[in-house]
């Protein structure tokens, strides 16, 4: 179920870009979960989880390769062997790495964010991972309540995202003219596989079919329902419309709340949580336009923001009794608030501080030293970013009509003869908009300055047309 979720996000993602890179954003997602799968054998899981590693901080290479790595009880649940456990935390890995993934949407280039994909699993997320889940883990031993990867998956990605966002700079300006979600039936398909293999990873990290589990889906569903009504109603003062995206970004963001909380709170608390998550996190999309950074899908306010009210949530309304439903945990964790746990509140503040600062700053500098690597560069060229990543990256299109290089022809019934001379479409009419006309067609200066009113074509214009012989 939880796997579903990385073609799930493909989809998403592909539907809030523009048409010209919507393939390219369903290519990211599914490469990063190859890196993934070979980072979390070759020694993320071990670096995570390995209970032999005794900092704190991150494990050590015990279970190196899948080493020692076979029927002993797991890390999670002494019901559930290691290598199971091994195989379901690795899919979390690769759901929080597609989710950054978002950052790259219509001017990241594919190579460099799949060597990004890599490094930062080693250093960002395995350490926060650790913290939170691993039996040695500074934040396991302090006490925090993260159920299914509030610190890890959500902060992580989150505040990841962002940082990837800031080095990769703003899309250009006039790109963002009439700029809106290309498919919203994408949007949606995304978001009800997302859904679906939400309920796997919230309800699966109970490890076992058992109440704790059925709670947890409850929970989910309650909070990403509230959410979604919450974001809706937002939006319709502004509009008077009942925006679709409205709703699924209302979901999404509740479900990323209910991660960390759906096996810690009761279902009063979901309902609270699911309103707050809603009204707060369709505030948070204005963030970026504060700190003028380009998070162009959200992922900070839909996946950071959200990931940090869960947690804090669970310092509120946690209850020692939903967390002994698993009949593993009972008596042994306590909750928030409701169990006048009063210290669990700023428990959680200090594990969010934590993991947000964490996140970002490494992020951040992982992301500036792969840039600055000689063929790594992370943002395509002026160029590229109009033409569109599919045509840029990946030489393959979602949809037919996108490559208008094609002869009419081809996918026209012929009505006449063909004409004898060559079918030729500028690059500055391709995309049908006129900004993106004037920008592609006046020569750039090698101060970056596009001069107004140049009448002569660009280089671009000429590489088309070398192609198109």
């Amino acid at each position: 179920m939880v796997l579903v979720m990385v073609p799930g996000l493909g989809f998403l993602y592909s539907g809030l870009a523009r048409r010209k890179s919507a393939l390219s954003m369903i290519w990211v997602c599914m490469g990063s979960f190859a890196v993934i799968t070979f980072q979390w054998y070759f020694w993320g899981y071990s670096l995570a989880f390995s209970a032999s590693g005794t900092s704190g901080f991150i494990g050590d290479l015990h279970h190196f390769g899948l080493q020692n790595t076979l029927g002993v009880p797991s890390p999670g649940s002494p019901l559930i062997p290691e290598l199971l456990y091994s195989f379901y935390q690795m899919q979390f890995c690769a759901v929080t790495a597609a989710i950054i993934m978002g950052a790259t949407a219509e001017r990241g280039r594919v190579i460099p964010a799949m060597v990004f994909t890599f490094f930062w699993a080693t250093l960002v997320y395995c350490p926060i991972a650790c913290w939170a889940w691993n039996i040695n883990g500074w934040g396991f031993k302090y006490g925090v309540l993260d159920y299914a990867g509030g610190g890890p998956v959500e902060i992580g990605s989150g505040m990841s995202a962002l940082a990837y966002s800031l080095v990769l700079g703003r899309r250009q300006e006039k790109m963002l003219l009439n700029f809106r979600p290309h498919n919203v039936s994408l949007i949606t398909l995304g978001t009800v596989l997302l859904w679906f293999g939400w309920l796997g990873f919230n309800g699966g990290s109970s490890f076992g079919a058992n109440l704790r589990a059925t709670m947890a889906c409850w929970n989910s569903n309650l909070t990403a329902m509230f959410a979604a009504a919450s974001w809706v109603i937002l939006d319709w003062r502004l509009a008077k419309k009942w925006s679709m995206v409205a709703y699924c970004s209302g979901v999404i963001s509740g479900l990323v709340a209910a991660t960390p909380a759906s096996g810690f709170i009761t279902p009063f608390g979901s309902v609270v949580l699911g309103v707050v998550t809603g009204v707060v996190c369709n505030f948070a999309t204005k963030i970026k336009f504060w700190i003028r950074i380009d998070d162009s899908l959200d992922v900070f306010a839909e996946h950071g923001v959200a990931g940090m009210l869960g947690l804090l949530f669970n310092g509120l309304f946690g209850a020692n009794y939903v967390i002994g439903l698993d009949g593993v945990n009972t008596g042994i964790v306590n909750g928030g608030w409701l169990n006048r746990n009063w210290k669990q509140l700023y428990i959680q503040l200090a594990y969010v501080v934590a993991c947000t600062a964490y996140s970002f700053v490494m992020s951040l500098i992982i992301a500036l030293v792969i840039n600055y690597i000689p063929g790594l560069k992370l943002r395509a060229s002026e160029q590229a970013e109009l033409l569109g990543m599919d045509d840029d990256q990946i030489g393959e299109f979602a949809y037919d009509y996108v490559e208008v290089r094609r002869d009419y022809l081809a996918w026209t019934p012929a009505k006449q003869e063909p004409l004898a001379e060559e079918h030729t479409i500028s690059g500055g009419d391709r995309h049908g908009i006129p900004e993106h006309s004037e920008m592609i067609s006046q020569p750039t200066r090698t101060d970056g300055v596009t001069p107004a009113g140049s009448d002569e074509r660009g280089d671009l214009d000429e590489k088309v047309e070398n192609k198109q012989d």
